[in-house]
Protein backbone atom coordinates (compact mmCIF):
# COMPACT_ATOMS: atom_id res chain seq x y z
CA UNK A 1 0.00 0.00 0.00
CA UNK A 2 0.94 3.14 -0.57
CA UNK A 3 0.89 5.62 2.78
CA UNK A 4 0.21 9.56 2.12
CA UNK A 5 2.63 11.70 4.36
CA UNK A 6 1.96 15.09 6.35
CA UNK A 7 4.42 16.58 8.10
CA UNK A 8 3.91 18.99 11.61
CA UNK A 9 6.88 21.14 11.93
CA UNK A 10 9.37 22.46 9.50
CA UNK A 11 12.85 22.62 11.76
CA UNK A 12 15.65 21.40 11.02
CA UNK A 13 14.85 17.38 11.69
CA UNK A 14 11.70 17.87 9.73
CA UNK A 15 14.29 18.76 6.88
CA UNK A 16 17.01 16.34 7.31
CA UNK A 17 14.06 13.53 7.84
CA UNK A 18 11.81 14.64 4.46
CA UNK A 19 15.13 14.68 2.38
CA UNK A 20 16.33 11.63 3.15
CA UNK A 21 12.80 9.80 3.20
CA UNK A 22 11.95 11.45 -0.39
CA UNK A 23 14.72 9.99 -2.23
CA UNK A 24 13.52 6.86 -0.76
CA UNK A 25 10.48 7.58 -2.43
CA UNK A 26 8.01 8.37 0.79
CA UNK A 27 5.31 9.80 -0.45
CA UNK A 28 4.96 13.10 1.02
CA UNK A 29 1.62 15.43 0.43
CA UNK A 30 1.37 17.77 2.71
CA UNK A 31 2.96 19.98 5.88
CA UNK A 32 1.87 22.29 8.66
CA UNK A 33 3.60 24.28 10.08
CA UNK A 34 2.07 27.67 12.93
CA UNK A 35 2.44 30.05 9.78
CA UNK A 36 0.88 29.80 6.08
CA UNK A 37 4.42 31.39 4.94
CA UNK A 38 6.88 28.64 7.10
CA UNK A 39 4.56 25.95 5.28
CA UNK A 40 4.88 27.07 1.97
CA UNK A 41 8.36 27.55 2.29
CA UNK A 42 9.06 23.86 2.84
CA UNK A 43 6.36 22.74 0.46
CA UNK A 44 8.59 24.25 -2.30
CA UNK A 45 11.54 23.24 -0.89
CA UNK A 46 10.29 19.39 -1.04
CA UNK A 47 7.97 19.62 -3.73
CA UNK A 48 5.18 18.97 -1.68
CA UNK A 49 1.79 20.02 -3.07
CA UNK A 50 0.24 21.19 -0.41
CA UNK A 51 1.05 23.72 2.35
CA UNK A 52 -1.33 24.46 5.75
CA UNK A 53 -1.10 27.37 8.06
CA UNK A 54 -2.11 25.28 11.38
CA UNK A 55 -1.65 21.79 12.62
CA UNK A 56 -5.31 21.39 12.55
CA UNK A 57 -5.33 22.11 9.49
CA UNK A 58 -2.53 19.50 8.26
CA UNK A 59 -4.56 16.76 10.37
CA UNK A 60 -7.96 17.34 9.21
CA UNK A 61 -6.38 16.74 5.52
CA UNK A 62 -8.23 13.93 3.81
CA UNK A 63 -5.32 12.79 1.65
CA UNK A 64 -3.01 12.51 4.69
CA UNK A 65 -2.78 8.78 6.24
CA UNK A 66 0.07 9.07 8.58
CA UNK A 67 1.40 12.13 10.15
CA UNK A 68 5.46 12.96 11.04
CA UNK A 69 5.57 15.27 14.35
CA UNK A 70 8.89 17.24 14.47
CA UNK A 71 7.76 19.83 16.65
CA UNK A 72 9.73 20.49 19.81
CA UNK A 73 9.78 17.79 22.53
CA UNK A 74 7.07 20.01 24.89
CA UNK A 75 4.09 19.72 22.07
CA UNK A 76 5.03 16.05 21.31
CA UNK A 77 2.27 14.62 23.24
CA UNK A 78 -0.26 17.42 22.32
CA UNK A 79 0.32 17.29 18.39
CA UNK A 80 0.77 13.14 18.36
CA UNK A 81 -2.71 13.37 20.31
CA UNK A 82 -4.77 16.18 17.50
CA UNK A 83 -3.32 13.68 14.81
CA UNK A 84 -4.69 10.79 16.14
CA UNK A 85 -7.69 12.41 17.24
CA UNK A 86 -7.92 12.82 13.53
CA UNK A 87 -7.63 9.15 12.62
CA UNK A 88 -4.08 9.66 11.64
CA UNK A 89 -1.20 7.17 12.28
CA UNK A 90 1.54 8.77 13.82
CA UNK A 91 5.15 8.96 13.63
CA UNK A 92 6.72 10.86 16.46
CA UNK A 93 10.04 12.59 16.76
CA UNK A 94 12.09 11.13 19.56
CA UNK A 95 12.56 11.44 22.59
CA UNK A 96 8.87 10.25 22.36
CA UNK A 97 7.43 12.74 24.85
CA UNK A 98 8.49 14.83 27.63
CA UNK A 99 7.50 11.92 30.61
CA UNK A 100 6.64 8.68 30.51
CA UNK A 101 3.43 9.63 31.59
CA UNK A 102 2.65 11.71 28.19
CA UNK A 103 4.33 8.63 26.96
CA UNK A 104 1.52 6.20 27.78
CA UNK A 105 -1.17 8.77 27.44
CA UNK A 106 -0.10 8.70 23.82
CA UNK A 107 0.11 5.05 23.28
CA UNK A 108 -3.29 4.44 25.11
CA UNK A 109 -4.70 6.83 22.40
CA UNK A 110 -3.88 5.50 19.71
CA UNK A 111 -4.65 2.07 20.61
CA UNK A 112 -8.12 3.51 21.04
CA UNK A 113 -8.21 4.75 18.23
CA UNK A 114 -6.85 1.57 15.86
CA UNK A 115 -3.93 3.46 14.28
CA UNK A 116 -0.05 3.38 14.74
CA UNK A 117 2.19 5.20 16.99
CA UNK A 118 5.96 4.86 17.00
CA UNK A 119 9.00 6.71 18.21
CA UNK A 120 11.32 7.79 15.23
CA UNK A 121 14.47 6.28 16.60
CA UNK A 122 15.91 5.90 13.94
CA UNK A 123 18.76 4.23 14.77
CA UNK A 124 16.98 0.88 16.09
CA UNK A 125 16.11 0.36 12.08
CA UNK A 126 19.38 0.65 10.54
CA UNK A 127 20.60 -2.38 8.87
CA UNK A 128 23.75 -2.41 11.18
CA UNK A 129 21.89 -2.71 14.17
CA UNK A 130 19.32 -5.42 12.88
CA UNK A 131 22.68 -7.44 12.07
CA UNK A 132 24.45 -6.50 15.30
CA UNK A 133 21.01 -8.15 17.56
CA UNK A 134 21.51 -11.32 15.38
CA UNK A 135 25.13 -11.25 16.33
CA UNK A 136 24.01 -11.49 19.94
CA UNK A 137 21.45 -13.42 19.56
CA UNK A 138 23.51 -16.25 17.96
CA UNK A 139 25.52 -15.97 21.08
CA UNK A 140 29.15 -14.56 19.31
CA UNK A 141 30.21 -12.84 21.80
CA UNK A 142 28.25 -14.88 24.73
CA UNK A 143 26.18 -13.60 27.16
CA UNK A 144 26.26 -9.39 26.83
CA UNK A 145 27.45 -7.82 30.24
CA UNK A 146 28.32 -4.51 29.54
CA UNK A 147 26.95 -2.11 27.18
CA UNK A 148 28.65 1.53 27.02
CA UNK A 149 27.62 4.28 24.33
CA UNK A 150 27.94 8.01 24.53
CA UNK A 151 26.54 11.01 22.97
CA UNK A 152 28.48 14.50 22.78
CA UNK A 153 28.00 17.16 20.60
CA UNK A 154 29.06 20.65 20.80
CA UNK A 155 25.76 22.86 20.43
CA UNK A 156 24.40 26.12 20.45
CA UNK A 157 25.26 27.77 24.16
CA UNK A 158 22.85 30.88 23.59
CA UNK A 159 20.47 30.45 26.08
CA UNK A 160 17.31 31.03 24.30
CA UNK A 161 17.42 28.39 21.79
CA UNK A 162 15.11 25.66 22.78
CA UNK A 163 17.98 23.44 23.81
CA UNK A 164 18.43 25.71 26.52
CA UNK A 165 15.28 26.47 27.43
CA UNK A 166 13.25 24.41 30.17
CA UNK A 167 9.54 25.64 28.98
CA UNK A 168 10.82 23.68 25.34
CA UNK A 169 12.14 20.16 27.10
CA UNK A 170 15.66 21.73 26.83
CA UNK A 171 18.89 20.08 28.24
CA UNK A 172 21.38 16.95 27.02
CA UNK A 173 18.73 14.18 28.03
CA UNK A 174 15.76 14.55 25.66
CA UNK A 175 17.92 15.45 22.41
CA UNK A 176 20.92 13.26 23.00
CA UNK A 177 20.83 10.91 25.79
CA UNK A 178 17.93 9.07 24.49
CA UNK A 179 20.21 7.47 22.33
CA UNK A 180 22.23 5.77 24.00
CA UNK A 181 19.84 5.19 26.78
CA UNK A 182 17.27 3.44 23.80
CA UNK A 183 20.41 1.35 22.64
CA UNK A 184 21.10 0.34 26.07
CA UNK A 185 17.66 -0.86 26.51
CA UNK A 186 17.67 -2.63 23.04
CA UNK A 187 20.31 -4.61 23.78
CA UNK A 188 19.97 -5.36 27.84
CA UNK A 189 16.39 -4.64 28.48
CA UNK A 190 14.11 -2.77 30.60
CA UNK A 191 16.92 -2.11 33.42
CA UNK A 192 16.02 -2.68 37.48
CA UNK A 193 17.37 0.22 38.93
CA UNK A 194 19.31 3.72 37.63
CA UNK A 195 22.12 5.65 39.41
CA UNK A 196 22.73 9.29 37.49
CA UNK A 197 24.28 12.58 37.83
CA UNK A 198 25.32 15.57 35.81
CA UNK A 199 25.90 19.38 35.87
CA UNK A 200 22.97 21.50 35.28
CA UNK A 201 22.83 25.02 33.43
CA UNK A 202 21.99 28.33 35.15
CA UNK A 203 17.87 27.71 33.74
CA UNK A 204 18.20 24.07 35.12
CA UNK A 205 18.70 21.97 32.50
CA UNK A 206 21.49 18.91 31.82
CA UNK A 207 24.24 20.27 29.90
CA UNK A 208 26.17 16.81 30.83
CA UNK A 209 24.85 13.33 32.23
CA UNK A 210 26.39 10.38 33.13
CA UNK A 211 24.19 7.00 34.24
CA UNK A 212 24.81 3.54 34.87
CA UNK A 213 22.02 1.26 34.42
CA UNK A 214 21.34 -2.58 35.74
CA UNK A 215 19.74 -5.00 34.11
CA UNK A 216 18.44 -8.48 34.81
CA UNK A 217 20.90 -10.58 35.50
CA UNK A 218 23.41 -7.96 36.85
CA UNK A 219 24.38 -6.68 33.05
CA UNK A 220 25.17 -2.73 33.06
CA UNK A 221 25.45 -0.26 30.47
CA UNK A 222 27.50 2.85 31.23
CA UNK A 223 26.12 6.02 29.01
CA UNK A 224 27.17 9.40 29.53
CA UNK A 225 25.93 12.36 26.99
CA UNK A 226 26.50 16.30 27.03
CA UNK A 227 25.64 19.08 24.67
CA UNK A 228 28.98 21.01 25.57
CA UNK A 229 31.77 18.81 24.52
CA UNK A 230 32.42 16.75 21.23
CA UNK A 231 33.59 13.17 21.27
CA UNK A 232 33.84 10.70 18.33
CA UNK A 233 30.83 9.01 20.28
CA UNK A 234 31.56 5.37 20.05
CA UNK A 235 29.74 2.31 21.54
CA UNK A 236 30.58 -0.78 22.59
CA UNK A 237 28.68 -4.42 23.78
CA UNK A 238 30.49 -6.75 25.78
CA UNK A 239 29.86 -10.56 26.54
CA UNK A 240 31.34 -12.80 28.25
CA UNK A 241 33.36 -14.77 25.08
CA UNK A 242 33.89 -10.93 23.08
CA UNK A 243 32.51 -7.90 21.92
CA UNK A 244 31.08 -5.38 19.18
CA UNK A 245 32.63 -2.32 18.94
CA UNK A 246 30.82 0.18 16.53
CA UNK A 247 32.92 2.83 15.26
CA UNK A 248 31.88 6.57 15.42
CA UNK A 249 29.24 7.97 14.89
CA UNK A 250 27.91 4.79 16.80
CA UNK A 251 24.02 5.75 16.09
CA UNK A 252 24.54 6.74 12.29
CA UNK A 253 25.29 4.53 9.60
CA UNK A 254 28.79 3.10 10.00
CA UNK A 255 31.69 0.77 10.65
CA UNK A 256 31.69 -1.83 13.47
CA UNK A 257 33.74 -5.35 14.35
CA UNK A 258 33.34 -8.29 16.14
CA UNK A 259 36.21 -9.24 18.32
CA UNK A 260 37.02 -12.81 20.36
CA UNK A 261 38.17 -12.54 24.01
CA UNK A 262 41.01 -11.67 23.39
CA UNK A 263 40.31 -8.68 21.25
CA UNK A 264 41.82 -10.10 17.92
CA UNK A 265 39.01 -8.96 15.40
CA UNK A 266 37.26 -12.15 13.72
CA UNK A 267 34.70 -9.66 11.31
CA UNK A 268 34.80 -6.05 10.39
CA UNK A 269 31.38 -4.65 8.39
CA UNK A 270 30.46 -1.24 6.63
CA UNK A 271 27.06 -0.07 7.52
CA UNK A 272 28.00 3.08 5.36
CA UNK A 273 24.80 3.97 2.98
CA UNK A 274 23.87 6.84 0.41
CA UNK A 275 20.99 7.53 2.07
CA UNK A 276 20.99 8.81 5.97
CA UNK A 277 19.24 6.16 7.00
CA UNK A 278 15.85 7.55 8.05
CA UNK A 279 13.50 5.37 5.27
CA UNK A 280 14.30 2.21 7.28
CA UNK A 281 12.37 3.46 10.15
CA UNK A 282 9.13 4.75 7.70
CA UNK A 283 9.45 1.53 5.85
CA UNK A 284 8.59 -0.36 9.29
CA UNK A 285 5.86 2.05 10.58
CA UNK A 286 3.97 1.29 6.92
CA UNK A 287 4.70 -2.05 7.21
CA UNK A 288 2.98 -1.87 10.79
CA UNK A 289 -0.06 -0.22 8.65
CA UNK A 290 -0.20 -2.55 6.17
CA UNK A 291 -0.07 -5.76 8.48
CA UNK A 292 -2.65 -4.19 11.24
CA UNK A 293 0.37 -5.48 13.53
CA UNK A 294 0.51 -2.18 15.54
CA UNK A 295 2.88 -3.30 18.26
CA UNK A 296 5.70 -5.14 17.06
CA UNK A 297 8.65 -3.29 15.55
CA UNK A 298 12.56 -2.66 16.56
CA UNK A 299 11.03 0.27 18.61
CA UNK A 300 7.69 -0.62 20.44
CA UNK A 301 5.20 1.28 22.72
CA UNK A 302 6.42 -0.44 25.37
CA UNK A 303 9.78 0.06 24.72
CA UNK A 304 9.34 3.47 24.21
CA UNK A 305 7.78 3.66 27.87
CA UNK A 306 10.57 1.93 29.54
CA UNK A 307 13.05 4.66 27.94
CA UNK A 308 10.96 7.03 29.36
CA UNK A 309 10.83 5.85 32.54
CA UNK A 310 14.52 5.74 32.70
CA UNK A 311 14.81 9.30 31.52
CA UNK A 312 12.27 10.47 34.21
CA UNK A 313 14.36 9.10 36.84
CA UNK A 314 17.44 10.37 36.02
CA UNK A 315 16.50 13.80 35.56
CA UNK A 316 14.80 13.38 38.97
CA UNK A 317 18.06 12.28 40.23
CA UNK A 318 20.34 15.28 38.69
CA UNK A 319 17.09 17.44 39.72
CA UNK A 320 15.84 18.19 36.25
CA UNK A 321 12.25 19.39 35.90
CA UNK A 322 10.25 20.16 33.27
CA UNK A 323 6.06 21.71 33.24
CA UNK A 324 4.99 18.38 32.03
CA UNK A 325 6.08 16.72 35.40
CA UNK A 326 3.17 17.92 36.98
CA UNK A 327 0.45 16.17 36.50
CA UNK A 328 -2.10 19.48 35.93
CA UNK A 329 -0.15 20.50 33.22
CA UNK A 330 -1.20 16.84 31.03
CA UNK A 331 -2.39 17.64 27.55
Amino acid sequence: MTVRWGVIGTGGIARSFVGDCARAGVEFVAVGSRTLQGAQAFAAEFGIAQAHGSYEELVADPRVDAVYVATPHSRHAEDALLAIAAGKHVLVEKAFTITAAEARLVIDAARAAGVVVMEAMWTRFLPQMTMIRQVIAEGRIGRPRVVEATHHQSLPSDPDHRLNDPALGGGAILDLGVYPISFAVDVLGVPTSVVADGTLSDRGVDTQMGIVLTHEGGAQSIVHFALDVGSPNTASVIGEDGRIDIDATWYTPTTWRIRDGDGVVVEEFDGHEHLAGYAHEVRAFEGMIASGDHETSAMSPAGTIAVMAVMDEARRQVGVRYAADDPSTAP
